[in-house]
């Protein structure tokens, strides 16, 4: 979660989801942390930088390295079809060697 460097102000209502548990900051709007994203990390000025989009695939190749099931990948991302939620779905090296590791002579793990 990107969040501010403030507390929420005291007429300001934000949800618990919205503030950090530990700190109590308050979550940055996706336009805001795109923003700052691509201010720190352009090289060759504004709109060169990262993209917020890129990091989308860590939490769905982390469930999926877990053993979660094509359909949890697909409601935990709210995809609609399978095809799209592979996109996301990037194992490892060491994930596909330990799953490679399957088919080693007797079933044994190397």
């Amino acid at each position: 979660m990107f969040v501010s460097h403030r507390r929420p102000g005291p007429g300001k209502v934000v949800s618990p989801r919205d503030v950090c548990p530990d700190t109590g900051f308050a979550r940055l709007s996706y336009g805001q942390a795109r923003a700052l994203l691509d201010e720190h990390t352009a090289v060759r000025g504004p709109g060169t930088g990262w993209d917020l989009h890129e990091y989308r695939h860590s939490p769905l190749t982390h469930l999926g390295e877990q053993g979660a099931s094509l359909l949890m990948l697909m409601a935990k991302s709210r995809h609609k079809k399978p095809e799209n939620v592979r996109r996301y779905f990037k194992p490892s090296p060491e994930a596909i060697a330990e799953l490679t590791s399957l088919l080693a002579p007797g079933g044994s793990r190397r």
